[in-house]
């Protein structure tokens, strides 16, 4: 939750201009891509080239306005901190049962959160119109078009026209990103801490004091208020640390984008490597159907997905169906106590994780010169065959985990 205030572009947009220093000349982003214009700045291997007016100045940005890059560079991490933290924040809330009744509408507010956080994400880097944004915006670009009936319209709606796209594009990605956004995630975010003060949050059980229908928190103060404090203190240290010492896309060593080039030297955020992945372990297969053909990025750009965030929407549903379990709970689960559950959740987890590695092998191909198509191929059985194997672990040694609990319980009473 902290990282998301650092996450914002109004943020990065709010601390740009020099120190003490009139605006001279134009110092924030410009998010124009319709013209190209010649680079004189400060930056010796860019001096010369042909680049739009966006990449230009956020060029600028980071190399001439003091705490530019200081600024561009905490609002990146923050952005990746922030995803991370509500991955961590699912996992947690699926593997103690935390989503069960009367906390359903929370954890779907929460997984849309996860869902617009991932498209503002991406079109956040891809407005800065490098080399690593370009290839980005192409590959949504394919996936969208790859949608059967649908893909051409959409695409040429989103684009403004053929890829890579008509003068209207970057402005409205701009706004989408600055402001759209932006305002829907306060806004989810507000009710779900809305929901969660008006639910209260669920606990263990660690006492009998503890019930389904009593719950035994923490005051607001002195308890909640000032953890919440230093965490936001320790949040925003760590961020400006990670801004000021970890570079984090470095959009002058990519250089602008042009449609011809490509290089596998830069990677998307990680947050995406799962679906990056998908595309490049998908086979070469392109059905027919009512007459259409499904082009291939579908499947790992937009089937994949919509197929992943499906399943954690309709879970709770899915949940109460086969275990017909209708009631109210206010206390967690630990993993042991929802064997089927827990395992369930491990062969998803694993399931998503197998294209994540498959986003990095072309940089496992340069570093450690593991043949790429042996790695995909690998790859592609692993995603088989490991969340099998995942289930059926993590089922035995929930198990495992139960018996022994229970075995100790009797000892302890007789």
């Amino acid at each position: 939750m902290f990282a998301h205030w650092f996450a914002s572009p109004l943020v990065e947009s709010a601390a740009l201009l020099p120190f003490g220093q009139a605006q001279a000349e134009p110092q924030g982003f410009d998010p124009s891509v319709a013209h190209e214009v010649t680079y004189h700045g400060s930056y010796a291997p860019l001096r010369g080239q042909a680049m739009t007016p966006a990449y230009e100045s956020v060029v600028h940005l980071s190399l001439d306005v003091k705490a530019g890059l200081l600024i561009r560079q905490t609002h990146h991490w923050a952005a990746n901190v922030f995803i991370a933290a509500v991955v961590l924040h699912l996992l947690r809330i699926f593997f103690t049962g935390a989503y069960r009744k009367p906390r359903e509408l929370t954890y779907w507010i929460g997984l849309t959160m996860l869902v617009v956080s991932l498209l503002e994400g991406y079109l956040g880097y891809s407005l800065a119109d490098d080399l690593l944004s370009g290839m980005g915006l192409a590959i949504g670009n394919a996936v969208a078009l790859s949608i059967p009936f649908i893909g051409g319209n959409l695409a040429a709606l989103i684009w403004d026209g053929p890829f890579p796209g008509g003068p209207a594009f970057f402005p409205r990605m701009y706004i989408v990103h600055v402001f759209l956004i932006p305002a829907l995630l306060a806004t989810l975010l507000a009710v779900h801490l809305a929901l969660v003060a008006l639910k209260h949050h669920t606990q263990f059980r660690q006492s009998p004091r503890e019930t389904e229908r009593k719950l035994v928190g923490v005051p607001t103060f002195p308890g909640q208020a000032p953890r919440s404090l230093g965490l936001f203190a320790a949040v925003v240290a760590v961020l400006f640390l990670l801004g000021g010492l970890v570079q984090i896309n470095p959009i002058w060593l990519w250089g602008p984008y042009h449609v011809a080039d490509g290089t596998n030297g830069a990677q998307p955020d990680w947050y995406l490597g799962w679906l990056i992945g998908a595309l490049r372990m998908m086979p070469n297969w392109e059905p027919n159907a009512f007459g259409y053909t499904i082009p291939n990025p579908f499947f790992g750009g937009a089937a994949f997905p919509a197929l992943a965030f499906g399943v954690l929407f309709a879970w709770p549903w899915i949940e109460r169906f086969a275990t017909g379990d209708r009631g109210e709970h206010h206390l967690l689960d630990r993993p042991h106590d929802a064997p089927w559950r827990t395992a369930f959740g491990a062969a998803f987890f694993t399931w998503v994780v197998v294209p994540f590695v498959a986003g990095s092998a072309d940089r496992v191909f340069v570093g450690l010169d593991i043949p790429y198509e042996g790695q995909i191929l690998v790859l592609r059985v692993l995603w088989l065959l490991l969340p099998a194997v995942a289930f059926g672990l993590t089922l035995h040694w929930m198990r495992g985990v139960r018996r022994r609990e229970a075995m100790r319980a009797q000892q302890a009473a007789s």
